[in-house]
């Protein structure tokens, strides 16, 4: 395409450069060829007073040698038989004899070529009897050139000068246009090959830079929804830890056994695969916002979420405290977003604290945000931003980190955020600040940013 369009403005500049320099060079040369023959006319014209009064020789000798012409060697008079007198020829004459006879037939000035190169200029010039004299002016070839060769190596340089230019401008265009198109198709084989990170610079001309931003915005899509679904992947797969718990709860008050054994193992197993699972698609995604109208009554779900939590701590002996559900308590979250937080966080409760450990979970509703605790009596967590950290690098055996994450982007997808700390029981303390405006801890400015942290930590 590049050397294309080179090729085209070459080609137009050449047409237009001949179009206009060689009938420019014509009128040059035309131009030389009469300002050389109107000289000579005038220096003719200056013996016509002299030939109106007199055509003595000498006298006509002497206006001759008085002239430009005439000191130069370039100019003849022709005066014919008077009378008895014979015809007088002053000067040296270059034209012929049938040239002069011509001219001074017709009566108007003529021109002659002269042998050895050069033109004669024969100007008829009446005389007081009535005959015709002619005036003849040399005028050498190198008078009618004068400046054409100058005048045609100036357009001829001109003309190089506009091609070579034009040459170089299409040059410069070609790579303006081409480079864009090289770096979308570039990046579009890396798309294909599955480097998700390859994108295009939105620049050139204005019809690349807008195929560079639906690109880049293709691209930005196709990396939501392959991270969309590996979230989806992770989130249901994090979801059957809770019916997993309750399994392996009940196997190990199976006794032994061969039957026994062989559940816990299937059980251990299945964990073991979920782990993987969680852990192959833990990619972060954005959280997707609510939409309109969406959202639950928080101290409803926690109510049903503690009648299924508090079978299995009755079994282990786990004392179990309420507090704060006894009224409705509206908030920016679907159920079973929310459920899902809520098995998140009891889930770690019973997994990762001895039985007969007790726990609380208490709602406060403020004005602007609606906070849950959930705390245990437990040993604690030594390092809590670990804890929040996203992902597990292999280091912890059946824990893939994803759980305190899905607690908080349901967070932070309000403006909210989660805090891990000391509870008043002794043990952990997980804090769920869910925001009712938008504009709860930084707003939806502050949900951005903490996000774009999250991806700077997970790169």
């Amino acid at each position: 395409m590049r050397w294309a369009l080179v090729k085209v403005c070459l080609a137009v500049t050449a047409m237009v450069v001949v179009a206009f320099a060689v009938p420019l060079g014509l009128v040059v040369q035309e131009m030389a060829s009469d300002r050389a023959f109107s000289n000579a006319e005038r220096q003719a014209a200056t013996i016509g007073p002299t030939l109106s009064i007199t055509t003595d020789p000498v006298q006509l000798r002497k206006a001759v040698e008085s002239t430009q012409m005439g000191a130069a060697r370039r100019m003849a008079v022709h005066v014919p038989a008077i009378g008895d007198s014979p015809p007088v020829d002053i000067g040296e004459g270059r034209a012929g004899a049938h040239a002069v006879a011509e001219t001074r037939r017709i009566g108007r000035a003529t021109t002659a070529s002269v042998p050895g190169g050069g033109s004669a200029l024969l100007q008829p010039t009446a005389l007081g009897s009535g005959d015709i004299a002619v005036v003849e002016v040399f005028v050498p070839e190198s008078e009618v050139s004068n400046g054409v060769t100058t005048a045609w190596l100036i357009l001829a340089g001109v003309g190089a000068a506009l091609i070579v230019g034009s040459v170089g401008v299409a040059d410069r265009l070609g790579a303006r246009l081409v480079r864009p198109a090289e770096r979308l198709a570039d990046a579009a084989h890396q798309l294909g090959e599955g480097r998700l990170g390859a994108r295009v610079p939105e620049d050139g001309p204005k019809e690349l830079r807008s195929a560079a931003a639906a690109f880049n915005a293709m691209a930005d899509q196709v990396v939501e929804l392959l991270a969309n679904e590996r979230e989806l992947a992770a989130d249901l797969s994090h979801r059957l830890r809770t019916p997993l718990t309750v399994l392996r709860l009940n196997a190990a008050s199976l006794g032994d056994g061969p039957a026994a054994e062989q559940t816990r193992e299937a059980v251990e197993k299945l964990e073991r695969e979920v782990d993987t699972i969680i852990r192959t698609a833990r990619e972060q995604r954005p959280p997707a916002a609510a939409g309109a109208g969406a959202g639950c009554d928080a101290s409803e779900v926690i109510r049903d979420r503690m009648a299924f939590w508090s079978a299995l701590a009755e079994d282990e002996g786990r004392e179990v405290r309420l507090a704060g559900v006894d009224r409705t308590v509206r908030i920016p979250v679907a159920r079973p977003e929310l459920a899902a937080a809520l098995d998140a966080m009891l889930g770690n409760v019973f997994r990762h604290t001895p039985e007969g450990t007790p726990f609380a979970v208490d709602v406060h509703d403020a004005s602007d945000a609606v906070i849950v605790l959930v705390s245990d009596a437990g040993p604690g967590i030594a390092d809590p931003d670990a804890a929040l950290r996203r992902g597990n690098d292999g280091g912890r055996d059946g824990s893939t980190g994803l759980g305190l994450d899905i607690v908080r982007r349901v967070a932070e997808s309000t403006g909210g955020d989660v805090r891990l700390g000391r509870s008043v029981l002794g043990g952990t303390e997980v804090r769920v600040w869910i925001g009712l405006d938008g504009r709860t801890r930084g707003g939806a400015a502050g949900v951005r940013a903490r996000r774009g942290r999250r991806k700077r930590r997970s790169n």
